[in-house]
């Protein structure tokens, strides 16, 4: 595990949008610290060079083996998974994570998707499209029952809202451990396929890690009774090239998904086109330019304080 830098870090460069808002509170918090932000595309190997640390979601494309002279990274995901997949940061550099909150902004996303499979909201534009006056029967969402896996801060407010909307949520994590007045009842991740079949809805809120890559497996989706299936944690965690043949069986009635294996979601994938799944371009917990300043402060503070960040990550585990 990487220990803290030795010398203060002074030199920031920030490869994270908006990064021109991001250098703009920097600069206001820490007038001292030298800061240089541009897209991550345009973060040069002579910017590492000169810099002690960078602050961005994923590694840079341009950063070479070694990320030049920096020795710490703030990751401004939720995710750390863009620093730790191979090769990954060389093990002496230090990375952090942010403290913002996604949870609040993904339980919308969430919430708005349910709803619009419930409230046939798709379905509905269509006839509208085509002046059709179908009556159709719109069942109550109230009642249905959503698994949440992942059980963490995401997953939580997950849970938080649709319980709020009626929902009866069952929760799945590592430990199986107890989560929160929202849960009835929180489960062993390893009892995945029995879990499935009872649920209405299926939300992935997991962390993309060497121990939740692949987990929604195809025998999953086999034990699945006409699930949507939701996914906001990382495209690794899921079969995703399983997805065509779960709904094509009724394993699956739908999906909602913001993350994928390969981003942006290629041209050639059959999910764009099918109207049973929805898209979204990993925007379902943004970061903020306060959120980032925020996290990197605390970081900062502890740093410049000989301790080791609260908000540092222990790349064996990915989070």
């Amino acid at each position: 595990m990487a220990s803290i830098p030795e010398q203060p870090p002074r030199r920031i460069v920030i490869g994270s949008y908006p990064f021109d808002e991001n250098v703009a509170l920097l600069h206001t918090a820490r007038p001292e610290l030298e800061v240089r932000g541009a897209a991550p595309a345009n973060v040069t190997a002579a910017d590492l060079a000169w810099a002690d640390t960078y602050v961005g979601f994923r590694m840079p494309p341009r950063a070479g083996p070694t990320m030049g002279s920096v020795r710490w990274v703030h990751c401004t995901g939720a995710g750390v998974d863009g620093w730790l997949t191979p090769p990954g940061l060389p093990p002496a550099i230090l990375l952090t994570h942010t403290s913002e909150s996604f949870g609040p902004m993904i339980a919308e996303w969430v919430a708005a998707r349910i709803l619009a499979f419930q409230q046939q909201l798709v379905d509905l534009a269509r006839a509208q499209s085509a002046k059709q006056w179908t009556q159709r029967d719109i069942p109550r969402l109230a009642g249905t029952r959503a698994l949440v896996v992942g059980t963490g801060d995401i997953g939580g407010h997950v849970a938080r809202l649709l319980s709020a909307l009626g929902v009866r949520v069952t929760g799945a994590s590592r430990s199986g451990a107890p989560a929160g007045p929202f849960f009835e009842s929180v489960h062993r991740a390893a009892e995945l396929p029995g879990l499935a079949g009872a649920a209405d809805w299926i939300v992935l809120a997991v962390p993309g890690t060497p121990e939740t890559h692949g987990m929604f497996s195809r025998e999953v989706f086999a034990a699945c009774r006409g699930a949507v299936l939701l996914n906001v944690g990382r495209g690794s965690v899921l079969d995703e090239s399983a997805i065509p043949d779960a709904l094509a069986r009724g394993w699956l009635r739908g999906a909602a998904l913001d993350v994928f294996e390969v981003e942006p979601l290629p041209p050639a994938s059959p999910l764009w086109a099918d109207p049973r799944v929805m898209v979204s371009p990993h925007i379902s917990g943004r970061t903020t330019a306060q959120g980032v300043a925020t996290g990197f402060m605390e970081c900062l503070a502890d740093i410049e304080a000989g301790r080791r960040p609260r908000l540092a990550v222990d790349p064996a585990r990915g989070y």
